[in-house]
């Protein structure tokens, strides 16, 4: 089961990222990572072409692992994707 924060719906409309990629990014990541700062989270991450931009970003999602389940802390998107994927 997937939870969202409020406040990470909130990111979906204002960084005009679609749940679609966020669910495919949790169900499908190309990497997790810890989350530096808070170490009961992780970070799921996976590149899609963003229709709007018109070019491959990277969907980063926050996650905190629940009992059955898992909470959507934060979501935004990037284009430094050589940043995070060391290619």
């Amino acid at each position: 089961m997937i939870r969202w924060l409020k406040h990470a719906e909130e990111n979906l409309l204002e960084r005009e990222i679609s749940r679609e990629v966020v669910e495919k990014t949790i169900l499908s990541p190309e990497l997790i990572v810890p989350d530096k700062i808070h170490l009961n989270r992780q970070v799921y991450m996976r590149r899609y072409f963003d229709e709007l931009l018109e070019s491959e970003m990277l969907c980063r999602v926050v996650i905190e692992e629940e009992i059955g389940g898992k909470l959507v802390v934060t979501v935004y998107k990037t284009s430094q994707i050589k940043r995070y994927f060391k290619v």
